[in-house]
């Protein structure tokens, strides 16, 4: 079952692999392990959302992978009315 996604929501629980954050059209994603990005990166970009920021925080056993990316062209579309 799927949940909806809110927009400006933080999606952060004590048992998330990922740290994830909403903001409009925009997903922010921190990863703990490299291994980590490589999944959300063909969940994401499978689905057709566009990377578009890529960052690496702190180094050794602290290090993140921080990953922007933007919601798919469907969403920027405008709404068209009867």
């Amino acid at each position: 079952m799927e949940k909806k996604v809110k927009s400006e929501a933080v999606y952060n629980h004590w048992d998330n692999l990922v740290y994830i954050k909403t903001d409009g059209d925009m997903i922010y994603i921190i990863c703990n392990k490299e291994k980590q990005m490589d999944s959300v990166n063909e969940r994401f970009y499978g689905s057709g959302n566009e990377l578009i920021g890529y960052e690496e925080w702190d180094e050794g056993k602290d290090k993140k992978w921080v990953m922007t990316w933007k919601v798919s062209g469907e969403f920027d579309k405008s709404i068209e009315y009867n």
